[in-house]
């Protein structure tokens, strides 16, 4: 288990402090069993799992984009049984403002909106700190990196979400474009915490790695894999070892 402590927000990662980079991976619920969430949660928790750093929460409302996926009540059960696990809640939703205060209370540790869905990111990032979590915000694949920039340059975020498929669906074909944007972030920023999201799988992590992430959300490849603990190893080892060539 990891040493992060909800209570504790000393053990928050953080691109307000340059710490070390380090390898993170945050595999998303939304493609493990939904009727045994807790035990999937647990198993990858778990060295038998891998062990992994965060868990996903991928939160959508079917109007930013289609599908349905998690709420509030969802972060609110694992927390309770999962008190000191980094809960990485990403929010593909319309109007994020008015979902700061539900998942804080639910427990979420990162609040990570999407760039196109607010016309002020600056308040929006205030009020989720000011509530308690970590900021982070997304850029879909189309999006470029112009809006991260001033958050960036004036501490607004911890992490920097990266899309490689269109918000929505797990499942969709890797798109490598949305790569460059990275590259660009990393070389702006050694110490950023750069995630990337959209069919990360033992295919395409070294591309992701190589490009400057450092957290990875896989789906498939680490739930629906034969062997979990084989799969977080290789993905945590990759993005080990592209870390050294970015610092």
């Amino acid at each position: 288990m990891c040493s992060f402590d909800h209570q504790d927000k000393s053990t928050f990662l953080s691109g307000r402090r340059k710490k070390p980079l380090r390898p993170i991976i945050s595999p998303s619920i939304m493609v493990a069993d939904p009727t045994q969430l807790l035990l999937e949660a647990l198993h990858v928790l778990s060295p038998e799992g891998g062990a992994v750093e965060w868990l996903h929460v991928d939160v959508i409302d079917g109007h930013f984009a289609p599908n349905m996926s998690f709420c509030s009540d969802t972060v609110a059960g694992l927390r309770r049984h999962l008190p000191h696990v980094f809960l990485d809640v990403h929010l593909m939703v319309a109007e994020p403002e008015k979902w700061v205060r539900p998942f804080a209370d639910a427990g979420a540790s990162q609040f990570t909106f999407h760039i196109e869905a607010t016309q002020e990111p600056v308040a929006l990032a205030s009020k989720i700190r000011e509530a308690g979590m970590q900021v982070g915000v997304a850029i879909s694949p189309r999006t470029a990196i112009d809006g991260l920039i001033p958050l960036i340059e004036n501490g607004h975020l911890d992490m920097a979400l990266v899309m490689t498929v269109e918000p929505g669906f797990a499942g969709q074909k890797f798109l490598s474009g949305p790569l460059a944007k990275v590259r660009q972030l990393r070389g702006r920023y050694p110490h950023l915490n750069i995630q990337v999201d959209g069919s990360i799988n033992l295919d395409t992590v070294n591309e992701a790695a190589l490009a400057g992430a450092n957290c990875l959300v896989p789906g498939q490849a680490v739930f629906k894999a034969k062997n979990r603990q084989e799969n977080v190893i290789h993905l945590r080892r990759v993005v080990h070892r592209h870390l050294k060539s970015h610092l």
